[in-house]
């Protein structure tokens, strides 16, 4: 008898070393200073990790090779001047509005070159201020279906100039494109921020889904008439961006044909690759008696590190939950290096009693959190995130995940007690967050002392118990909000916003953004109108609330919303971090 009690007790305290040190690992690895007690419900960071299996491909790159070495021969080769100047248009296949421009000169010079626009305001042009001999231009911004007009102008160090003008034929835009109908109807073309040479685009970043129509709704960019002069036969969905380096990251497909979006791609504007990501298309699991599983890839926002490094939202692959993880992935080596799960920093009865949302498209998942943008803030190396489903935005420390301040819709005792001391004190009135979209920070506000400009696209949706005057409110309109954030006092006050006016026909349920473009101009992109199958994208002056620019997009076609608007130059210097985030 002695003997089987001495094996039991063996037996206990094998299962408690191994159930200790199973927790200590899972909690280890989530590499986070937890708000709320770890749950069997969280996922390991080691199992999120393996579940996406990010990493680096290099196939495409490598299929890019021989046309990069064509070009780069044509430039060697001397048998081409001023005279008679090679052209390649679409070299990589996946641009149609861009080109190649190949020449020698017998002395060093400059090139600057203009693609010639149909009305004012809309030339394109670029300088090259190197002095050389070869010459190797990117031809951007071209009409489709047109033969465009590219004057080039040679100036050497002499201060002697000759300009060549050539002309470049492209073919009309594809069915998909030309069906959308697209009305400027203000366009001050004095106040908008077109950039220097008139290189900066308003791009339309499509919500592109899974299928053969839905996966030729490309995203693209127009000039001040509503022009289309560039686009991407890339499927791309919700993440289209300016990199520091100028290149844009894309979430795209390996293959067109496939059903899923698996890849995040470093491109330039022509689409000649940089880098390459490739993630797991399928989760570890599903909701009890769903059929789909391929839900774990990036959704809704990808942010660029100081170091290059990119963090995502995705899901952590369980059979639970969804849109409540990020991941940071090595621009050096593709693999994941971190993983944050909100469920570890955010109160357990949150994620466990939420029903405040019900969508079949999550296949039976819980998506309680629904995190729709990332900012980081490099000044105190910290997280801006929003979340639509919590109706919130809040700031955590980056390394220790722990909570700085919560900007919240909800009531102040929905909240924990231990939570309410980060919950920011308006001062005056604002409006309070409902079901808001893509928060970031004014840069030139980021080296204030203590203190951040915000801003938000506040689709005004009560989602839950909120806060009265939201509750009010909610349906009625949508907002560009932009907030100052006393971080010390933890008080919060509304210095502009711009959309209640416009009423419910510009009530926007879901998407949207609101983007900063100078001290004095902002983009909004009001993205879900008419059910999905209309955008209405407005800039205007902050100080005058006047619109500069006004543009209205209709029948975009299943899937095609305008996720967010940006304003990107196609020949970027050093990019500002911040600025478009």
């Amino acid at each position: 008898m002695r003997k089987r009690t001495k094996w039991i007790i063996a037996i206990i305290v094998v299962f408690f070393v191994i159930g200790s040190a199973y927790y200590y690992e899972a909690s280890k690895s989530n590499n986070s200073s937890s708000t709320t007690t770890t749950t069997s419900k969280v996922r390991s960071a080691s199992a999120v990790k393996k579940d996406i299996n990010s990493r680096l491909v290099y196939n495409e790159i490598k299929a890019q090779k021989s046309v990069t070495k064509s070009l780069k021969n044509k430039a060697t080769s001397g048998a081409y001047t001023l005279n008679n100047i090679y052209t390649k248009l679409n070299p990589y296949k996946v641009s149609p509005l861009t080109a190649v421009a190949i020449f020698n000169t017998s002395k060093a010079a400059k090139v600057s070159y203009t693609v010639v626009g149909k009305t004012s305001k809309t030339s394109i042009t670029n300088t090259v201020k190197k002095y050389t001999k070869s010459h190797t231009l990117q031809i951007l911004g071209l009409y489709a279906g047109y033969n465009n007009t590219v004057k080039i102008k040679v100036t050497y160090k002499d201060g002697t100039s000759v300009t060549k003008t050539i002309h470049i034929k492209t073919a009309k835009i594809p069915s998909s494109l030309a069906s959308i109908n697209i009305k400027v109807t203000k366009a001050n073309k004095k106040k908008m921020e077109t950039g220097k040479g008139n290189a900066k685009l308003t791009f339309m970043v499509r919500t592109t889904i899974s299928g053969k129509k839905e996966a030729k709704n490309y995203s693209f960019g127009i000039d001040a008439d509503g022009a289309i002069r560039w686009y991407t036969t890339r499927p791309t969905s919700h993440i289209f961006k300016q990199l520091s380096d100028g290149n844009l990251l894309i979430w795209t497909k390996s293959k067109a044909s496939n059903s899923y979006f698996n890849e995040l791609v470093e491109m330039n504007y022509e689409g000649k690759i940089k880098r390459t990501y490739r993630l797991n298309h399928k989760a570890l699991g599903k909701a009890k008696g769903s059929k789909k599983q391929n839900h774990n890839q990036i959704h809704h926002d990808v942010t660029e590190l100081p170091n290059q490094d990119l963090i995502a939202t995705v899901s952590d692959g369980g059979r639970t939950y969804v849109e409540d993880t990020m991941i940071v992935i090595s621009h050096k080596t593709g693999k994941i290096t971190k993983v944050i799960n909100m469920k570890n920093i955010l109160p357990s009865k949150f994620y466990r009693k939420y029903n405040a949302t019900k969508s079949s498209k999550y296949m039976g998942k819980r998506d309680w959190f629904h995190e729709n943008s990332i900012y980081y803030d490099k000044t105190d190396k910290s997280l801006i995130i929003s979340s639509r489903n919590q109706n919130l935005v809040m700031k955590i420390d980056y390394k220790t995940q722990k909570i700085k301040w919560i900007l919240s819709g909800k009531k102040r005792s929905a909240w924990p007690k231990s939570y309410r001391k980060y919950l920011l004190k308006a001062s005056g009135k604002i409006a309070w967050p409902g079901g808001q979209h893509a928060a970031i920070v004014n840069p030139s506000t980021l080296g204030n002392k203590n203190s951040l400009n915000v801003l938000i696209f506040n689709n005004n949706v009560a989602v839950g118990d909120t806060k009265k005057s939201l509750a009010n409110s909610s349906g009625k309109y949508s907002e560009g909000v932009e907030y100052k954030i006393n971080e010390k006092k933890m008080t919060i006050k509304q210095v502009d916003s711009f959309g209640k006016s416009l009423g419910k026909k510009n009530f926007a349920n879901i998407i949207g953004s609101n983007r900063y473009l100078s001290a004095t101009n902002r983009l909004i992109d009001f993205g879900w109108l008419d059910n999905g199958d209309a955008a209405n994208v407005i800039e205007y002056d902050a100080k005058t609330n006047k619109q500069i620019f006004n543009v209205k997009l209709t029948n975009l076609g299943s899937g095609g919303y305008v996720y967010r608007a940006e304003r990107f130059s196609l020949f970027p210097t050093k990019h500002s971090y911040g600025s478009n985030e």
